[in-house]
């Protein structure tokens, strides 16, 4: 059960007819995109084949299930083998019959060819359906900012309630300590990295993590100070309580308040960062379905505006959504509005 002032809350974040429309509308997007493999993918989702029903979504079976000739992964768009299907049975194929990777070779043209009844936001300039990488594109940059979130919330308040908690020496060597970890160029340590390792999602993950928690280092740091000398913790500090228990019960709750708030930002700006790298070629492996992909295609093809148009109005719905469910959640957990 939600407490009084939860409820409170929840009812001011609702009144925010903007942030709560966009909340439901990113969802929406966000678990389509989570079942991308059932929207856009290469291999049909159920296949009918003498009586008996496969389902190639989610596990690979080789040709001659079907009457092929290799024990090869079944490529279901080969007409031969879909002609082979159909005689004894049916297909069932996604309602985009591509994967991230897939290239039509039936373009009847020079790629990117522009969008049509089969590839409904066109192709790229590899020939790959740009409607299936958008959504493909989408999870991994979300996936990718939630997870980078998630991490730079733990590390960010953990340093900061320690630094407004103790105070003193540890706050000043702390502080100074940021100054200079603040200060690194973290594109260039990208540029120099990527020249030794090729960077993948884990790698670009820990590398981002190491300066994006402390974005919210100041937030909750401002507030231990300020809470660590309230009448209650003075009196729970009296009464023998250990610290860790008065950090972890007594004030950490009043930090989380305002670390919520930014939450959404620090969201943001993490996808922001990963396209940006994306774009510039320092961000996932070559091939990787990627939003800053997308644009860098748009930028090298003008004969082709669709590509740029479709990233730029991906990345700017997406980002509003989480700007205007950012402005709704820092209302509704704001004291000051009743």
């Amino acid at each position: 059960m939600l407490s009084p002032l939860a409820k409170r809350r929840l009812q001011r974040f609702r009144a925010n007819k903007r942030g709560w429309w966009s909340l439901w509308i990113f969802l929406l997007l966000f678990g389509l995109s989570l079942g991308a493999e059932l929207l856009a993918n290469d291999r049909p989702l159920v296949v009918s084949y003498k009586g008996s029903l496969y389902f190639p979504a989610f596990k690979q079976y080789p040709e001659t299930t079907f009457g092929g000739d290799f024990e090869t992964a079944t490529n279901y768009r080969d007409t031969v083998i879909r002609s082979q299907i159909e005689k004894d049975g049916w297909i069932l194929w996604p309602l985009i019959p591509f994967g991230y990777q897939t290239i039509n070779y039936d373009l009847g043209g020079p790629a990117p060819a522009a969008p049509s009844g089969v590839n409904w936001l066109g192709t790229d300039d590899q020939g790959r359906d740009v409607l299936a990488r958008l959504i493909y594109g989408f999870r991994i940059s979300v996936l990718f900012g939630l997870v980078l979130t998630a991490g730079s919330a733990v590390v960010g308040v953990l340093a900061g309630a320690v630094q407004g908690y103790l105070g003193g020496k540890t706050d000043l060597l702390m502080q100074r300590f940021m100054e200079i970890w603040g200060g690194m160029p973290v594109l260039y340590l990208l540029i120099i990295l990527s020249s030794v390792v090729e960077p993948n999602f884990w790698w670009l993950l820990g590398l981002m993590l190491l300066f994006s928690w402390m974005s919210l280092v100041d937030v909750v740091r401002a507030e231990f100070l300020k809470t660590r000398n309230y009448d209650y913790v003075k009196a729970a500090r009296a009464l023998g309580v250990p610290e860790i228990t008065i950090m972890l019960r007594h004030v950490l709750p009043n930090a989380l308040v305002a670390t919520l708030t930014y939450l959404p930002f620090v969201l943001n700006g993490s996808i922001t960062t990963l396209t940006s790298l994306d774009f510039l070629g320092f961000g996932l492996p070559p091939g990787s379905p990627s939003l800053g992909e997308l644009l860098a295609q748009g930028k090298a093809n003008p004969h082709a505006p669709w590509l740029g148009i479709t990233g730029f109005m991906v990345l700017a719905v997406m980002l509003s959504l989480l700007v205007f469910i950012g402005e709704a959640l820092r209302d509704a957990l704001d004291p000051r509005k009743g």
